[in-house]
């Protein structure tokens, strides 16, 4: 199964080529400010008539405005309630905004002739030729799913967060992006690499080969082998520099690069039969990774050995100094200066150098994560309430737990490994990982646990990394079918049945999936269809 990937170079443009790509990055800011012009234009219009519902799931009136564009002022005397269309979709935007750069209101000039009468000419947008007309293409795919987040957010259709109404793009000198997509046309695409007798390089439509400072020698290889096609490239300025990101759908891993098929240690494979362990597992089943502030990762098996241990590099607070420092600077300059902006883009560079060290530092532990180990077990944290202590807000935002996560999902996807998330609610630091005791008194500045039960005595992030495998453990399947049903593992003391106070729960019981209101059957350990009758 094809998978998409990213590779991304920094560009080593010419002082020509620069003002090329700066041409390009404002068309896109300006199609998708036009775009959403034309979009509010279109509500308030459809409002006015006969108080037409134009808004699919949301409130009329949330986001309306007046501008230029469609609407009663492009056509007086028309009805605006008979036929007004309010775009909503990116291909309904990319056709509004084609019939407008066309139209009169976006460009006209007056002409006279020999004999002195003067008439109208429709220029449409007249620099509309100098940049790909697929930029304003996916301007308005941007800003359709844009209303299209806005849309389900005030439905309850898209979880997390309420998302607002798009806003206009403003103008900055030192950021912004646009999209190009790769095109086929006779048998070659709009976007390669390699021309020009250069092979550190790329070639885009309307802009020409751009030199790039990195290697690109695997991608080529990838697409030479017809394991890789490029969909689409970005290319965006940030730390007064431009780069480019190429989207292609490559294919599977080489099968000696991933892991077998990853199953549960629960059935141990015979030595000469099939069904091996998964590659780089070392026999020892379920590895629980802890997360921490001390510790960025702590890695260890059900049997307490430690796999894996990484420090918190803490790259804002390492950089913080200098931050702070460059921020005066910027603060101290006239406004629109010259060294003001210069100012403004040494801040840029540090704030770019801080990102790229904790970027570094996380591909590194998913990498090491991923490929020595198939079944990982994760822990669910409520980061965003996490967030909310003042004393700890900056630290945690400086470990990107959420990215750390995110990066071992989907790189164990293409390996063929398996992450299963562990319940919030399991408390894996609390609890001694030789007796299962639960101490509740347990503190930040404990960084030993000592169980007062038993008496044995562990780091606290590799007892919560062991506990973490062992709940994997016990509330994984052995045998599992397409359906994802099986029989649980011996040990699993929910699958008894219903166990009193088993689980945390703010609201009632519903039968189902989890969903935002609360917790389902599944999540306590309790199948629906196997839980007996009250």
């Amino acid at each position: 199964m094809p998978r998409h990937t990213s590779f991304r170079f920094c560009l080593d443009p010419s002082v020509e080529q620069e003002h090329v790509l700066s041409r390009h990055v404002g068309a896109a800011r300006f199609a998708f400010n036009q775009a959403l012009r034309l979009h509010k234009d279109a509500r308030a219009a459809a409002e006015r008539g006969q108080g037409r519902d134009s808004t699919p799931g949301a409130t009329p009136g949330v986001g309306s405005g007046v501008g230029s564009g469609v609407g009663s002022n492009d056509h007086p005397g028309r009805d605006v309630s008979d036929a007004v269309h309010v775009p909503w979709t990116g291909f309904g935007l990319i056709n509004e905004f084609n019939k407008w750069k066309r139209s009169e209101a976006a460009g006209r000039r007056f002409v006279v002739d020999a004999t002195g009468i003067a008439r109208v000419e429709v220029t449409g947008l007249v620099w509309r030729d100098q940049v790909s007309s697929q930029v304003f293409e996916e301007a308005c795919v941007d800003l359709g799913r844009g209303l299209r987040a806005f849309t389900d957010s005030r439905t309850g259709t898209r979880k997390g967060p309420k998302v607002g109404f798009p806003r206009f793009k403003k103008k900055s000198p030192t950021g912004g992006s646009f999209r190009i997509r790769n095109k086929t046309s006779k048998g070659r695409a709009s976007v390669h690499l390699g021309d020009g007798g250069r092979v550190r390089s790329v070639s885009l439509p309307k802009i020409g080969v751009l030199r790039v400072r990195d290697c690109t020698r695997r991608l080529r290889r990838m697409i030479a082998k017809g394991r890789a096609r490029i969909l689409h490239v970005t290319v965006s300025c940030g730390a007064s520099r431009w780069w480019i990101s190429i989207t292609v759908e490559a294919a599977d891993l080489h099968p000696a690069h991933r892991h077998a098929a990853a199953r549960h240690a629960s059935q141990p494979a015979e030595a000469g039969k099939g069904n091996p362990q998964p590659a780089g597992s070392g026999g020892k089943g379920w590895v629980g990774v802890d997360r921490g502030l001390h510790a960025l990762a702590v890695a260890g098996s059900s049997d307490g050995t430690e796999v894996l241990r990484l420090n918190n590099p803490r790259a804002l607070r390492r950089g913080l100094p200098r931050l702070r420092r460059l921020s005066k600077a910027v603060s101290r300059k006239k406004k629109g200066s010259k060294n003001r902006k210069k100012a403004v883009v040494r801040l840029g560079r540090q704030h770019a150098r801080i990102r790229d060290r904790r970027r570094h530092v996380l591909h590194q532990v998913s990498n090491q994560l991923v490929k020595n180990h198939a079944l990982l077990v994760l822990e669910d944290l409520n980061i965003t309430g996490m967030r909310s202590n003042p004393k700890l807000s900056r630290a945690i935002s400086d470990a990107a737990w959420g990215e750390l996560a995110r990066q071992i999902t989907y790189k164990q996807a293409w390996r063929s490994g398996q992450v299963v998330v562990a319940d919030r609610w399991f408390p894996s630091s609390k609890t001694c990982s030789a007796c299962g005791e639960l101490r509740k008194d347990l503190t930040l500045k404990d960084r030993t646990f000592e169980c007062r039960e038993c008496g044995h005595k562990l780091d606290r992030d590799l007892n919560a990394a062991v506990n973490l495998a062992a709940w994997a453990e016990n509330h994984t399947l052995t045998v599992m079918d397409g359906a994802r049903s099986g029989v649980a593992r011996v040990g699993d003391r929910q699958a008894a049945g219903p166990v009193t106070n088993a689980h945390r729960q703010d609201t009632p019981t519903h039968p189902g999936p989890r969903g935002r209101g609360g917790k389902g059957l599944d999540d306590v350990g309790t199948n629906p269809q196997t839980a007996p009758a009250a």
